[in-house]
């Protein structure tokens, strides 16, 4: 089973040099709502991280696509759990809980393990992209995972490199898909090295897709990229009914969050 989850990525520009491309946000999938509402969070001045988590926290409460939130995707005894995960590209510091139950905002639950415990996932019932003015990279991930699924399984969402990946030295990463294969590739952390030795975003996104190709061909899965320039990619694996990915952007450049579309390799 292939889940869509809410990615979001958050970066902001180092320097007044760079600050005609940024801040950047930029979401998996046509999620115009989360995508309009980060970016709300960064125009009244809010952080990186306020925009990631309220951001997928919209889709949470929106339930995106039935893949994002409380009410969809039960696994095979017929329960919802969430998958989530935050990543500070300035500390690296990272929040993740997976096989949720019984709370609605997974999102913040993680963001939540990152600010006020030492550790960086749990597990139990105990996003997206942006770049920013301060040159801050932010990103994070939500999603009630394959639909049908075996109870306690758990996708590549919560997973740091999987799921996505922010480092202001370099950019951040978010990968959307069959969670069970792209999760051994660490697609996210994978793109975000390549950004760091130049490679242009689309390009980074290219390569992870075509390296996961080598091993299994027909995988559902797409990626998006973003440097700490503010420069952006994407790409997706071309199988039967899905030729296209589409995703939002929201920067100065654009006088609204805008859809845009690759087509798949």
């Amino acid at each position: 089973m292939v889940v869509a989850p809410l990615l979001l990525v958050l970066l902001q520009p180092a320097g007044a040099t760079l600050a005609a491309a940024l801040p950047v946000v930029i979401n998996t999938w046509a999620f115009r709502k989360a995508a309009e509402t980060a970016w709300g969070v960064l125009q009244l001045g809010g952080s990186e991280l306020d925009a990631v988590e309220r951001g997928c926290g919209q889709c949470e409460i929106d339930q995106c696509d039935g893949s994002v939130g409380y009410g969809g995707s039960p696994d095979e005894s017929g329960e919802t759990t969430l998958d989530a995960m935050i990543m500070n590209g300035n500390t690296m510091e990272v929040g993740a809980v997976a096989d949720l139950r019984h709370v609605k905002n997974a999102i913040s639950v993680a963001r939540k393990v990152m600010e006020y415990t030492k550790h960086t996932l749990l597990v139990g019932e105990s996003g997206m992209i942006v770049i920013g003015g301060s040159g801050t990279v932010v990103s994070g991930t939500s999603t009630n995972g394959a639909v049908h699924k075996i109870p306690g399984r758990v996708g590549d969402s919560p997973i740091a490199g999987a799921g996505s990946y922010a480092d202001s030295t370099a950019g951040g990463a978010a990968a959307t898909g069959d969670g069970d294969i792209m999760m051994r590739f660490l697609p996210s952390y994978q793109a975000v090295e390549y950004m760091r030795m130049g490679t242009d975003p689309t390009v980074a996104c290219q390569k992870v897709i075509s390296r996961i190709q080598k091993y299994t061909p027909k995988f559902f899965g797409a990626v998006i990229c973003a440097n700490r320039t503010g420069s952006y990619g994407a790409a997706c694996n071309k199988i039967p009914g899905f030729t296209q990915f589409h995703f939002m952007v929201s920067s100065p450049l654009l006088s609204h969050p805008t859809e845009q579309v690759v087509d798949c390799i």
